[in-house]
């Protein structure tokens, strides 16, 4: 395909389109018109495509899914079969619009912005567009996200809608029309500044060749739109950013925003309300938070006054904005103005209350509920499109065109029932923009259909500022009537080309001096210090049941080993619970242990529980150290237990446990040494303590202390093998094995070693925050270090006292296992829950 004087021809070799790029006379295509000539603005980029090839454009193909994957970008999708945490689809191409025809976008999203913002105030205020009959009482009052406690509030500034977004589809006549208002939550913008700096990168020179307009001003705008509003009482203003959770689809985005905006990323349980104020449970005490940038639905946002059934939100928050303690962004019960019902009246209302005609026009909405559309609807059926007037309706858009016979008839009639349920809409013809596949050896144009999302803020002036871009989406399939993400739909970044050199600046972070730094995060929630500290012994935990199955499962497979030792080795897994007990045959129990879904306690159930402990606290982790973990719970879901032999298990724990070296050596490498890395550090040591205190006790008491087979087993579950063979070249003995792993003070591995550096950091959280005293640790060291191993040797002491001796030592190692977990406890009721007298203290100050 080549192009002369801005005219498709031909083909060439490398980049073929499907070709020539299908032109219809029903839909407007963004690359060319309707003579099939390229478009001005779009000629650079299309002269780009032709000089390269199609190795050359893979490659930056491969750059971008590279950098998805790096990044961690993904779009969780339910019961994807690709997973939850699937990749977020980004196309190579970028779709252009011209500075000539965003203006008029920009100024119609702006306008739309400002007159949703006082349709909230109205239905939350007066009432007078009820009243008057501009907007039906039935749309308002029956729309679940219709608040009623929030009658009455008067926003702060008078500004409901803080950040807008409203998706928008190009006609066949070239003109953009509304599809969507989106007023509750927006999604979506922190995808767009990805996909910028994504494809930024893939075309450089092209980027800053066509002056593409910077999307910085959007955050700025964002950012202090909600610092200067939130009603601080001359404090320093701490704004959060609310999310329901990793599972939510756009979960990738809260975190994105929450860098970039510089606000801590908390959920419900992070924040409480004490005295009409809300609270951020930090892990130094309460701090007062003044506004909340949320991502969770009106109605999941309280569930004191709003859903009772609710466990994402803040009990009291709605108090607490009554009150005009804290600004929520955007305002409870804004999520009423995205029934689709509504948009047919939104130009009489802003003749109404301003004088002057939308910008952008709809495409054509009419509700049923609306003497005579509904008959018009019947009629006209084949050209629209059904949707509910209601979010409590979970059906899909429904194409009249599409259906047979039948359910036509049956639509019919659930339209004649009730009509008052039901919107309908113009089918739009969606335009149409290239994206680039590759294709064997060659590459390809095709056309897809898209939309896109716009996004505005609101600014000091009472106005909004809008996003010279947006969010463009893809339709999956050559075909599709509908452009959805949740339907394996992909992205485009949307460039806005500039007539003059491009002001303003990309987005760069605020300049720091010598006075602004930070040695400590000061808004550190007490979650994800709590999903660090479990993170940690999480980590701990399957590190020590990996070593623990390997050493049972190679005695197990060794039939020439010693008996002795095998069977000392299987009954401390038995005492320590790491093998589920039963009537099956020893193999079978042992898979069990290690792949067992049902079984609470098998090594893949706690693999999940670090999995799920790590995506808490993903923001906390480098990008190394997600990945690893990433990989270690894609293995471990790989494996399937009816196919797998002991030799295959016992390879899998061999790698298991250079995947959890990894993690140990990010923890301590990656990882800045603040709170959160100190409590992950006092997890793992405590799990540590405790399965080494258990383990040596029950090995005591086993009956297998002096049998180097079983010794040797023991030093493994130490990791202290080599150690031990470097500088006894003998074979293992109790004495020095019992000195290796118990009083030795420079191994890792050593008892001594864990309780001294976990009562280091619980002397650190003493000095720092004033933790209880008896969380310390140096009666328990001094008891270990009192103990004698000469009483081990002296020849005066029959077999009795000797088995005495281990019985004692054995009681002590229960003793520190114990108290081990009564740290465990106290650590999670200070800091965690925040129920002690400290905390009550941090309030009432």
């Amino acid at each position: 395909m080549t192009v002369e004087n801005g005219r498709v021809h031909s083909r060439v070799p490398d980049v073929r389109p499907a070709c020539p790029l299908p032109l219809t006379a029903t839909a407007y295509h963004e690359l060319l018109d309707a003579n099939g000539d390229v478009r001005p603005h779009w000629q650079r980029l299309y002269r780009q495509l032709q000089r390269s090839s199609a190795a050359q454009l893979r490659q930056r193909q491969e750059l971008l899914a590279r950098q998805i994957q790096e990044n961690g970008v993904t779009y969780n999708v339910y019961a994807d079969p690709k997973g939850t945490d699937r990749p977020w689809e980004l196309d190579l191409l970028p779709n252009l619009l011209s500075a000539e025809e965003w203006q008029p976008i920009a100024h119609g999203v702006a306008q739309r912005a400002r007159l949703l913002n006082a349709v909230l105030a109205d239905v939350y205020g007066e009432q007078k567009l009820i009243a008057e009959g501009l907007l039906p009482s039935e749309l308002v009052f029956g729309h679940t996200s219709f608040l009623w406690p929030c009658q009455g509030l008067q926003a702060i500034g008078g500004t409901y809608l803080h950040s807008y977004a409203v998706d928008l589809a190009r006609d066949a006549d070239g003109h953009w029309h509304v599809l969507a208002d989106r007023t509750q939550a927006p999604s979506g913008a922190g995808y767009v500044l990805e996909n910028r700096q994504i494809v930024s990168r893939a075309f450089p020179e092209l980027y800053r060749d066509l002056r593409v307009q910077y999307l910085a001003g959007y955050f700025r705008a964002l950012q202090e739109t909600l610092i200067r509003q939130a009603p601080s009482d001359g404090e320093t203003p701490l704004v959060v950013l609310l999310t329901p959770g990793r599972f939510n689809e756009t979960y990738f985005e809260h975190l994105y925003l929450a860098r970039q905006l510089g606000f801590p990323l908390v959920e419900g349980h992070d924040l409480t309300v004490r005295d009409a104020t809300l609270y951020l449970k930090t892990l130094g005490g309460l701090k007062r938070v003044h506004a909340v940038l949320r991502r969770l639905d009106d109605d999941f946002c309280d569930p004191l006054e709003l859903r009772t059934d609710s466990t994402l939100g803040v009990p009291g928050l709605l108090d607490a904005v009554r009150r005009g303690r804290v600004l929520v962004a955007n305002a409870l019960g804004s999520g009423v103005l995205e029934s689709p019902g509504l948009l047919g009246f939104l130009p009489a209302v802003n003749r109404r209350l301003f004088g002057e005609e939308l910008l952008l026009p709809t495409v054509g909405t009419r509700w049923c509920g609306t003497p005579g559309v509904l008959q018009e609807t019947l009629d006209g059926l084949d050209h629209l499109v059904i949707k509910p007037a209601f979010p409590s309706q979970s059906f899909e858009p429904v194409f009249g065109h599409n259906l047979p016979p039948h359910a036509r008839d049956a639509l019919r009639k659930r339209l004649q029932a009730r009509p008052h349920a039901y919107v309908a809409q113009r089918q739009a013809q969606l335009s149409q923009a290239p994206v680039w596949q590759a294709e064997g050896e060659h590459g390809a144009l095709h056309s897809r259909a898209i939309g896109m999302r716009v996004f505005a803020v609101a600014t000091a002036d009472g106005g909004y500022w809008v996003m010279p871009g947006g969010l463009t989406r893809v339709a999956s399939e050559a075909n599709a009537e509908v452009v959805s993400m949740q339907r394996g739909g992909a992205s485009k970044d949307t460039w806005v080309l500039a007539d003059r050199p491009v002001t303003g600046e990309p987005l760069r972070p605020r300049t720091l001096g010598v006075r602004d730094l930070i040695r400590q995060d000061p808004y550190l929630p007490s979650r994800v210090v709590e999903n660090l500290f479990w993170f940690g012994r999480y980590t701990e935990r399957c590190d020590d049941a990996a070593r623990l199955l390997r050493v049972v499962l190679s005695r197990y497979v060794d039939a020439d080993g010693d008996e002795q030792a095998r069977q000392a080795a299987l009954e401390l897994a038995e005492v320590l619970g790491q093998l589920p007990a039963g009537d099956q045959p020893l193999d079978r129990r042992l898979l069990n242990a290690l792949l067992d879904d049902d079984w609470p306690f098998s090594l893949r159930s706690n693999l999940r529980r670090l999995h799920w402990a790590a995506a808490q606290v993903r923001g906390r982790l480098s990008r190394e150290n997600w990945h690893a973990v990433l990989e270690l719970q894609q293995e471990v879901q790989g494996l399937d237990p009816a196919r797998m032999d002991l030799g295959d298990a016992l390879d899998f724990l061999s790698r298991l446990l250079m995947s959890l070296a990894a993690l140990s050596g990010f923890a301590l490498d990656d990882m800045t040494r603040d709170d959160g890395w100190r409590f992950l550090m006092i997890g793992r040591r405590i799990e540590r303590v405790r399965f080494f205190a258990d383990s040596i006790a029950g090995f005591l008491r086993g009956g297998a202390a002096w049998d180097p087979g079983a010794l040797e087993w023991l030093l493994e579950l130490g990791n202290s093998t080599i150690t031990y063979r470097s500088r006894y070249l003998a074979s293992p003995q109790l004495i020095p094995v019992l000195d290796l792993l118990l009083l030795h003070e420079q191994n890792p591995h050593a008892l001594r070693f864990q309780l001294q550096a976990l009562e280091r950091s619980l002397g650190r959280l003493h000095e720092e925050f004033g933790a209880p005293q008896e969380l310390m640790l140096s009666g328990l060291i001094g008891r270990l270090l009192a103990f004698d191993l000469g009483t081990l040797e002296n020849p005066l002491f029959g077999s009795d006292s000797l088995d005495e001796v281990l019985e004692g030592l054995a009681q002590l190692l229960g003793d520190i296992g114990q108290m081990v977990g009564q740290v465990s406890d106290r650590l999670a009721l200070r800091y965690f829950a925040h129920v002690d007298d400290v905390s009550q203290q941090t309030v009432s100050a």
